[in-house]
């Protein structure tokens, strides 16, 4: 994407709850993986308390931006725990029926919150909680590798959560405190859990080809018109992820949330069970970094409907 863009200009719709927001947020697609070697996506759903819309992620900001910032958190190449950087940047968490909280009065990462994809079946989905730096050079709104102009805060831990997003200090190469930015991603896991492998093996994985977890990342590239977010920060101070609370902004419907999409630009099967993941991505275990895939010209061409999917397995 063009760095020069200005996405609140260039936008024509958004899938945010509020009409101001035209920032772009991205993580990894989940998949299930059957036994007999196919693949499914796994569907997202809305978060607790967020409405109907057809799925999508929670977005939570602790503070302004500016215009033209973009970065990235995780890493996709991740194939075992990171041991360069602070604890649980990504992390999931396991719910059980109706929302139970198998980890309640911990922040997203907190606690028992694992950093590798759970091991188990979750009754109520599976949530991904992507943590982004908060530690600007104060200079670069980007930088080559959208990552070295800014970065997490190194210590110290909390003592109850374990993590240094809430309390950390910011080194003295990155001074400027910049916001918290979450994402909480809810995958509808349920209708898989009856089809979980008879030896216990963990069968989701991310779409880039990692059946871990550890690869788990997300980008942001800031898009809100004017000064929107900083209104939004002065005044809606409720840290409760509701956002009717705040009256400064302008709250769009579901129906409209929901029209705004992107038509396929590639001719690719993405949908019902498939005999491979999407795109160049083989699946790459570790515990050793994964490396860039060579596979064969990727499709061109405007998209047009994929041929029938392959019949869904009988459940193990």
């Amino acid at each position: 994407m063009d760095p020069k863009l200005d996405l609140a200009k260039v936008a024509t719709c958004t899938t945010c709850q509020f009409k101001e927001n035209k920032s772009n947020y991205w993580t990894a697609v989940l998949f299930f993986k059957h036994q007999n070697g196919s693949f499914a996506r796994v569907p997202q759903m809305a978060n607790f308390g967020t409405g109907t819309p057809n799925g999508g992620m929670t977005v939570y900001y602790v503070q302004n931006e500016a215009k033209g910032f973009r970065m990235i958190t995780g890493n996709p190449m991740l194939r075992s725990e990171d041991t360069k950087n602070v604890p649980k940047v990504t992390s999931f968490r396991c719910f059980g029926p109706n929302w139970q909280d198998s980890n309640p009065g911990q922040p997203p990462g907190g606690g028992t919150d694992t950093v590798e994809l759970p091991n188990k079946p979750c009754g109520g989905g599976i949530r991904s909680n992507t943590n982004f730096p908060q530690c600007w050079d104060g200079v670069n709104l980007d930088s080559p590798d959208h990552a070295s102009h800014i970065v997490h805060p190194p210590a110290p831990l909390d003592p109850n959560s374990g993590l240094t997003f809430y309390r950390g200090r910011c080194p003295a190469s990155h001074p400027v405190r910049m916001p918290l930015l979450l994402f909480e991603t809810i995958w509808d896991t349920r209708q898989f859990n009856n089809m979980w492998p008879t030896d216990g093996s963990q069968p989701f994985l991310y779409s880039m080809g990692d059946p871990t977890g550890y690869g788990h990342h997300g980008d942001y590239v800031f898009g809100w018109e004017g000064d929107a977010l900083q209104r939004a920060m002065d005044t809606c101070t409720e840290f409760n992820g509701v956002p009717s609370y705040c009256k400064t902004l302008t709250i769009q419907p579901d129906s409209e949330i929901n029209k705004c999409t992107l038509k396929p630009v590639l001719q690719e099967q993405i949908d019902g069970f498939m005999e491979r993941l999407p795109g160049c991505n083989p699946i790459q275990d570790g515990p050793r970094d994964a490396t860039m895939a060579e596979c064969l010209p990727a499709p061109t061409g405007v998209a047009e409907p994929a041929g029938p999917a392959p019949p869904a397995p009988t459940p193990a």
